[in-house]
């Protein structure tokens, strides 16, 4: 029961899993200097809102977030990637009372010390927070963040301008925050960065010593000492760069998870070097259908844009005849949105809104075919699940080609299962996303 002397913060955090990261690393100091996260606004000294700052849709929401918050509330500090305009926010929301952008976790503290200071009676050698910090994910899976920034300058993005260039963590520190989330109870590792592919190319792959063995800080290697924990590895937004191809037997052995999440975002020549996309040629397709051959249980997940700047029907009918070629499993499509600092919004022929709307009609259509399709190739296969939800209904569940919030799920009638279980089922249904199982 807390007494009136502990300090109490509300927090909101928004956009993407490496977003969640930040919040987790902010309330586990907040919470080790013996503050008490709360779940109202009416019940917070103060809170603290984790904008995303990726697209208009994403900074729009942040504004009404802050809005919410200041109304309900009245004491706002705003952190994370839209942090970096700051003039944007107080236009709107003047009486913030500090906004910092991603990763300035040293400044949001001392943000949250000047409202409403930590109390006196803590003693952080003895109240303990849990070691694995404090998770905003189910106690059975976590985002496992191996850098920050990216070094790519893709026309539609302002990330590197928001967290700056790639810079890797030592593999040794990654991988001890792997084993103290696996000693915890995670059964699953979501590893994600801006730039998987990339890992430790900032560090020029250097060596480091994880439990007294020498593990360099690079994919591949950082891969193979995961998976010595037992744990499905999930992998996140992985560039195909040629060094991919390494991990594909890791994937048919079981070591990890055969799951690769490949924003490709088009596959016209022409529109992709409109884009500045790095690492893309022709040979991709070439190259999946390798990877299939090697592992054929590999899941494929990716993301495209409709509508870029200049894109033609032509391009985009290219798009749809390689979706075809490239039968990817999991796939999410955006209307291109023009973001403020993007150098794509000084290209010529920007695209109607209602042309990129039949677009991305169309683009749907298309690949919930493909998806669908391949869905029903699992239908009578037995496979691992780890359950994510029980009701009286029965429960939820992921296979390994499901990532959490963004792909499909296993549906099971059965309550005799609980969340973080591992069970064997039998595929008996599936539709465009989702997949019907029974327990063996």
């Amino acid at each position: 029961m807390s007494t009136p002397a502990t300090p109490k913060v509300g927090f909101v955090s928004l956009g993407c899993p490496k977003a969640l990261v930040d919040s987790e690393r902010i309330l586990t100091q907040l919470r080790m200097e013996g503050y008490e996260v709360v779940s109202t606004y009416q019940d917070a000294d103060v809170v603290v809102v984790n904008t995303c700052g990726f697209i208009d849709s994403a900074k729009a929401e942040s504004l009404e977030v802050i809005g919410e918050a200041i109304k309900e509330n009245g004491k706002v500090i705003v952190t994370g990637c839209m942090g970096v305009e700051e003039g944007a926010i107080r236009d709107v929301h003047p009486s913030v009372l500090s906004v910092t952008g991603p990763q300035q976790y040293e400044q949001v503290l001392n943000a949250v010390h000047e409202v409403v200071p930590p109390s006196t009676s803590h003693n952080p050698l003895i109240d303990l927070v849990p070691p694995q910090g404090i998770k905003l994910t189910p106690r059975h899976y976590a985002y496992l963040k191996i850098s920050e920034g990216c070094n790519h300058s893709c026309s539609f993005c302002i990330i590197p301008s928001m967290r700056g260039k790639l810079v890797s963590r030592p593999v040794g520190d990654v991988l001890s925050e792997a084993e103290r989330l696996v000693k915890s109870g995670v059964k699953e590792l979501l590893v994600i960065s801006q730039d998987t592919s990339a890992y430790g190319v900032d560090m020029k792959y250097k060596t480091d010593f994880w439990n007294g063995q020498p593990v360099k800080t690079r994919m591949t290697e950082m891969c193979e000492a995961l998976s010595s924990m037992g744990v499905w590895v999930r992998l996140h937004y992985v560039y195909p760069y040629p060094h991919v191809d390494e991990l594909i037997p890791l994937m048919a052995a079981g070591k990890i998870l055969p799951y690769l999440d490949i924003p490709f975002q088009h596959a016209s020549p022409k529109v992709l070097k409109a884009m500045k996309r790095p690492a893309f040629e022709d040979k991709t397709l070439a190259r999946i259908k390798n990877w299939r051959e090697i592992c054929p249980e590999l899941t494929i997940r990716s993301t495209f844009i409709v509508g870029f700047p200049g894109e033609t029907e032509e391009d985009f009918e290219y798009l749809l005849n390689w979706l075809t070629e490239a039968q990817l499993d999991r796939v999410g499509c955006f209307q291109y949105s023009p973001v403020e600092g993007a150098s794509a919004n000084l290209l010529d022929n920007h695209v109607p809104d209602d042309v990129k709307q039949d677009r991305w009609d169309r683009f749907m259509a298309h690949q919930q075919a493909i998806s669908t399709a391949r869905l029903q190739l699992k239908v009578g296969k037995e496979m691992d699940v780890l359950i994510d939800e029980v009701d009286d209904q029965g429960a939820v569940a992921r296979c390994y080609a499901d990532a959490p919030e963004i792909d499909g799920s296993v549906f099971i009638a059965s309550t005799e299962v609980k969340p973080g279980d591992k069970v064997r089922v039998r595929i008996v249904d599936a539709d465009e996303y989702d997949m019907w199982a029974e327990l063996i």
